[in-house]
């Protein structure tokens, strides 16, 4: 049951209409009642089957305008100082001591980035960070010989991605306060991406629809 502001708004949208992506993001921001500044979220609906491995799409990408939170980096290594990765833009630094936090509830980061010496110890921590989607991945570039440099990637707007059960990608691409040339930019770069990430099993039409909404305004479909 939406509230009487919802209802409002969503009479802005025409449910029928397919939008340009500069038209989707004025009405977007238009109807994002919310007195916070909202986020702008984008969902894509791929035509894939995420019960094949192959068709399950899962990485990061640094769109060219970053609007999201600011993120906690947990580094657990030992080939750098605390001082050295704090200064890059990690929240926290340990070894051992830190896996054993983990191991006993501590999930106060966002991110963990590690060096493939820790992942024997961290990968028995699967059942704890692996529903969370924090368990360092290769695939994503948080298992990194290159500490510092993945740190300041993800400090700057470096994104993790994956399609949910139903092939859906979610993503923020901005902010009610944001210029609207800048999200229209960050939706182009993203659509762009995720047609080159197109999985050559996949057959007939791949991006089936693809939606923007403030977090707390009505869905806009976009071409």
């Amino acid at each position: 049951m939406h509230g009487k502001k919802y209802v409002n708004v969503k009479k802005l949208v025409d449910t029928k209409k397919i939008y340009t992506i500069e038209e989707a993001v004025k009405l977007a921001k238009e109807t994002a009642y919310a007195k916070f500044d909202a986020s702008i979220d984008i969902a894509i609906k791929l035509n894939v089957d995420t019960t094949k491995a192959e068709q399950q799409l899962r990485g990061t990408i640094a769109l060219p305008h970053y609007f999201g939170k600011e993120i906690k980096i947990l580094v657990i290594d030992d080939s750098i100082t605390e001082a050295n990765a704090k200064k890059a833009g990690a929240s926290y630094f340990g070894g051992d001591e830190k896996i054993a936090e983990i191991k006993d509830g501590w999930l106060d980061f966002d991110v963990l980035i590690t060096s493939p010496k820790f992942m024997p110890k961290l990968s028995k921590l699967g059942k704890i960070l692996g529903p969370k989607g924090l368990m360092p991945n290769p695939k994503l570039g948080t298992v990194s010989t290159k500490i510092l440099d993945t740190i300041k990637e993800f400090k700057s707007g470096k994104l993790t991605y994956r399609t949910d059960t139903y092939g859906n990608v979610h993503m923020t691409i901005g902010k009610k306060s944001a210029k609207n040339e800048d999200m229209v930019e960050n939706i182009n770069a993203l659509i762009s991406f995720i047609q080159s990430k197109r999985p050559s099993t996949v057959k007939g039409e791949y991006v089936k629809t693809i939606y923007i909404s403030a977090s707390m305004g009505p869905s806009i479909r976009i071409k």
